[in-house]
């Protein structure tokens, strides 16, 4: 008996040792794209050129960074990014967790049509809506301004089932309580409910605002000037059907990898909770 208890203990570790080689060497290669991009940052170009290719840096330089800053006007394309991420985030964080809110707590008549009508236009491209969401756009006079960016891109049929899952989970006893204490529908909303579903909150700001800093197709639809354009639009620049400078593009995609990286640093473990209890069932 006591030998195969240690036979099953000695399995086990081997079993956990496998499984834990195994997600190391897949987050390893998961990281090599964006490591190698950082170390090309400061290769030169004949060194990125080269064949074979080479990992590590062996001459290193700056001049990509010079290049970048010459080239383009890097903190205005910054400052924009910044702008259009946290401007859709906020007002977005608010109308879908309302949204989502009232669909999970409230009864009201078409309740469950309505739903799936949003669920519906989650299976719609967004190439197939583009030139009729730039055509509204235009006519109301909010082209190549941050309203044209921001306003279309607050709702989201994704973030309201994702917020309704998660208000659903919670108790109704929550509500009841408060209602007995006095307090309002939007007290109960914002004082008691809300804070209760902090991971998928995380998890919202956290994708919207990447997807935001990362968006390369909205922002060059609905901008014309140089001032307006984003983070994104300004790296693409480099990228042309002739030549392609690897350089300065691996230096801006390093630059504005940092953000991202902060920000998800800081919410993991928020982050993590709110995709486990997404994929919960309701």
């Amino acid at each position: 008996m006591e030998m195969k208890l240690k036979k099953r203990s000695i399995d086990k570790a081997i079993s956990k040792i496998i499984i834990i080689f195994v997600l190391v060497f897949l987050a390893f290669c998961m990281l090599v794209p964006i490591i190698w991009m950082i170390l090309g940052a400061f290769k030169q170009d004949s060194e990125i050129i080269s064949y074979p290719p080479t990992f590590f840096v062996h001459n290193f330089t700056i001049d990509n960074f010079k290049k970048l800053f010459m080239r383009i006007d890097m903190w205005n394309y910054i400052k924009n990014s910044a702008i259009y991420a946290i401007g859709t985030t906020v007002p977005s964080l608010v109308v879908n967790c309302l949204a989502g809110y009232a669909f999970a707590r409230y009864d009201f008549k078409g309740k469950n049509m309505i739903f799936l009508l949003f669920l519906a236009t989650m299976m719609i491209p967004f190439q197939v809506i583009m030139i009729p969401l730039f055509l509204e756009v235009h006519s109301l006079g909010m082209y190549d301004n941050y309203a044209g960016l921001i306003i279309p891109r607050i709702a989201s049929a994704y973030w309201i089932f994702l917020m309704r899952s998660s208000y659903q989970q919670l108790p109704k006893e929550l509500e009841e309580a408060a209602r007995i204490d006095g307090l309002g529908e939007f007290g109960i909303f914002f004082r008691i409910m809300t804070p209760q579903i902090k991971p998928a909150l995380v998890t919202f700001i956290i994708l919207n605002i990447n997807g935001s800093w990362n968006d390369l197709l909205w922002p060059l639809i609905i901008t014309s000037s140089a001032d307006m354009r984003t983070i994104a639009n300004g790296l693409a620049m480099f990228v042309g059907s002739h030549t392609i400078e690897y350089g300065p593009a691996f230096a801006g995609g390093a630059i504005s990898l940092i953000p991202m990286l902060i920000i998800y640093i800081f919410g993991q473990k928020y982050f993590v909770e709110g995709q486990v209890s997404a994929g919960l069932k309701e």
